[in-house]
C-alpha cells in the first residue's frame, strides 16, 4: 500500500481562524490611528506575528521602540485567544472532515504544518486533534514560510519521504514553501492568488474522493 504524507495549514485551510487575527489587529491599529483593511489583511497571509506588526506600522507610517512593540505583539494574541475561546466543530471549514476522514480510512500519514503558536488549542475545540499523527507548528520551527523547514519537519516526523508529500496551503508563502520541499502542492482559495500550486480549488468541497485516490497512488 502507498503511504504519503498530507499536510495541511492550519488557518483558512482548515478552520478560518483568519477573521479572527484580523479583528485583533484591525484593534492595535484602530489604537495607533491606522486605518487597517481586509484588504491590507491579505498582506500578513502566512507572515508572522512580528513582521505583521511591522508591516502595519508602515501602513501607519509609525516608527516604534521595541518596548512597544512587545507590548502591542502581546495585547494582540491576548486579544486573539480571546476569540479562540468559544471555538468549536461548526469553525471547521466545508469539505475538511469529509477528506480527513477519508485519509484516516485509507491509512495515510496526516500533519499540521502551520505558524500558529495556538495549533494544538484550536485542533482540540473543534474535535479533530485525533486526526492528527503530527503537528508541527510555530512553537517547533525558526524559519517562516516560504522556507520549507515546517513541511520538511511534518514529512521526516511521519518518517515519509519528502518527495511522497501533498501540502494544502491558502497563501502564496506556503505553496511556495511547498514548491521549494519538492512536494505537491495543493492550493486552497483563488486561482489568481495561488496559481503557483500544482492543483487548486475554491475550497474542500470541490476535493473528491478520486482526486485523493489519484494523490494517494
Amino acid at each position: 500500500m502507498n503511504k504519503k504524507a498530507f499536510i495541511f495549514d492550519l488557518d483558512g485551510v482548515i478552520v478560518d481562524t483568519a477573521k479572527y487575527h484580523f479583528l485583533a489587529w484591525k484593534k492595535i491599529a484602530k489604537a495607533l490611528d491606522i486605518n487597517f483593511t481586509p484588504e491590507h489583511n491579505e498582506l500578513l497571509k502566512g507572515v508572522s506575528r512580528v513582521r505583521s506588526l511591522d508591516i502595519i506600522l508602515e501602513l501607519g507610517n509609525i516608527q516604534a521602540f521595541q518596548e512597544d512593540k512587545d507590548q502591542w505583539l502581546i495585547q494582540k494574541n491576548e486579544d486573539y485567544l480571546s476569540y479562540l475561546v468559544d471555538m468549536n466543530e461548526s469553525e471547521i471549514l466545508p469539505g475538511v472532515f469529509k477528506i480527513l476522514q477519508l485519509l484516516k480510512e485509507k491509512n495515510q500519514g496526516i500533519a499540521l504544518g502551520s505558524a500558529s503558536k495556538n495549533a494544538r488549542p484550536i485542533l482540540e475545540k473543534t474535535g479533530i486533534l485525533s486526526y492528527f499523527d503530527v503537528i508541527v507548528d510555530g512553537n517547533d520551527v525558526t524559519n517562516a514560510k516560504p522556507d520549507p523547514e515546517v513541511f520538511l519537519k511534518a514529512a521526516q516526523l511521519l518518517n515519509i519521504d519528502q518527495k511522497n508529500a501533498i501540502v494544502f496551503e491558502d497563501s502564496v508563502a506556503g505553496i511556495q514553501a511547498a514548491n521549494i520541499a519538492g512536494m505537491i502542492s495543493v492550493g486552497i482559495g483563488e486561482e489568481t492568488i495561488l496559481h503557483e500550486a500544482d492543483y487548486i480549488f475554491k475550497d474542500f468541497t470541490e476535493i473528491n474522493t478520486a482526486f485523493i485516490e489519484k494523490l494517494i497512488n
